[in-house]
């Protein structure tokens, strides 16, 4: 059977006993268990770094209309508190707090439509059907390890259609350890993690004396079953009642504990919990959270490209972002935490019949700061049109570097994968080495 969201490589008969002492795994979370088994072996992050959120813009924003204003966007530019540096005006509140970000105004990818866009975007890797890449937060996870028995690497919220592009978050050849944890929206009024807590009617008392119980029937089922799969499993067990009695790691997915007013300045919709929700993680010990609460508002205008910028994508865009970067300020978390904002590309310089901007990797903008990062600069720059680099082409594997360095992660180390080939985990465009940006770090 599949491993893609369980935490071994099970038989039918095994499932079917998982399924039975199913509050003692963490298939059901989308995560796997060995991964917490490494944390001991895993020497601490030495980067300034400590954690990555990644703001996931999907569908790709207009870089003219948001990050790059250029004379063929009808949004105007306005300064920053950052003397030299402008943005639109869609996007007044992150004007005031530009000295804490940092822009890439020359990204250069590939992949023209959104599967292909996504997979580069994310992986560092155009698609290939022999191989599955790894993820910039599968990597981080396996780089840095898991801390406070926290879950390395998250997504929110997953995917309820096109279910695809979830897969390329995945941690494709370094295997299911790897993969993000993935939740449902925040936002709505019934969130919970599923078995994360206990039921009201279960004390931890009872889950202990549970265990008694487990340890026979386990006794009984090793005179079946003895691979060496298996024999890991009770410290794979071990692990999971840590977890599931963990009130640190509980509480860190309860949004109730939040106050309302903050709540109100991230935002009550799937953009703004997802990033209350991340900032929280964060705090408790995941190393990589992706917030992709764009998933139901995005950013791929083909049609009335400046109404759909001006009225439903860069207001919670800006109000998000910078509730994200005072939250992580105030709690002294901004200076450990990497904060990227994103898509998969940008738009077209020109406008189609229909008042949108279609696909654009050409040339395109993002955001990142935090986590030494030194914000209040531009990298890179495009010509009249924000249609094509003009210098500093900057490709995913330059970013990529530049995260893995201010986590302290070597940026050159390759993979091998299962057909031997080696694979850059910061891998530039025709497979060269990407560096990270200097002026950044």
């Amino acid at each position: 059977m599949s491993n893609r969201t369980g935490c071994l490589n099970l038989t039918n008969t095994q499932a079917a006993r998982r399924d039975f002492l199913k509050i003692g795994s963490l298939g059901f979370l989308g995560i796997s268990l060995p991964q917490f088994l490494r944390a001991a072996a895993k020497q601490p992050a030495k980067g300034k770094a400590q954690a990555c959120i990644l703001l996931w813009l999907e569908g790709g924003p207009s870089q003219m209309d948001t990050w790059d204003p250029k004379p063929n966007s009808a949004f105007k530019p306005v300064g920053t508190n950052v003397a030299g540096i402008q943005v639109s005006e869609l996007l007044p509140q992150l004007a005031k707090r530009m000295d804490k970000l940092a822009v890439i105004r020359s990204m250069h990818t590939r992949g023209n439509d959104h599967p292909q866009g996504t997979h580069y975007a994310i992986t560092g890797h155009e698609p290939n059907p022999a191989m599955h890449f790894p993820s910039l937060g599968s990597i981080v996870a396996k780089e840095i390890g898991p801390r406070n028995a926290m879950p390395p690497n998250i997504l929110v919220p997953q995917w309820e259609r096109s279910r695809q592009y979830e897969e390329y978050f995945r941690a494709g050849f370094l295997g299911p350890d790897y993969d993000p944890m993935t939740l449902p929206d925040p936002s709505k009024k019934n969130f919970q993690v599923a078995d994360l807590s206990l039921p009201k009617s279960v004390s931890d008392r009872a889950v202990q004396s549970r265990q008694s119980f487990l340890k026979v029937v386990d006794q009984h089922y090793r005179a079946a079953y003895e691979g060496a799969e298996h024999a890991n499993m009770d410290g794979f067990t071990a692990q999971a009642w840590k977890m599931l009695l963990n009130p640190t790691v509980r509480d860190a997915f309860d949004l109730s504990k939040e106050p309302e007013k903050l709540k109100d300045k991230y935002g009550r919709d799937a953009v703004g919990q997802s990033a209350l929700l991340a900032r929280r993680l964060v705090e408790a010990g995941a190393r990589f959270v992706t917030a992709a609460g764009f998933h139901s508002n995005s950013w791929d205008t083909h049609a009335k490209n400046d109404e759909g910028h001006r009225d439903r994508l860069c207001p919670p865009l800006d109000r998000t972002l910078s509730a994200l970067l005072d939250d992580l300020n105030e709690r002294g978390l901004l200076e450990s935490t990497v904060v990227l904002a994103m898509g998969e590309f940008g738009r077209t310089p020109f406008v189609n019949p229909d008042l949108g901007r279609d696909h654009w990797p050409t040339c395109w903008s993002l955001a990142l700061g935090g986590g030494g990062i030194k914000g209040g600069q531009v990298v890179g720059s495009s010509d009249e049109q924000g249609a094509n680099p003009t210098s500093r082409a900057t490709s995913m594997g330059d970013i990529f570097a530049t995260i893995y360095k201010a986590m302290g992660v070597d940026w050159t180390k390759e993979y091998d994968t299962p057909i031997g080939r080696p694979v850059k985990i910061a891998n530039a465009l025709d497979d060269r080495q990407g560096e990270p940006i200097p002026e950044l770090l």
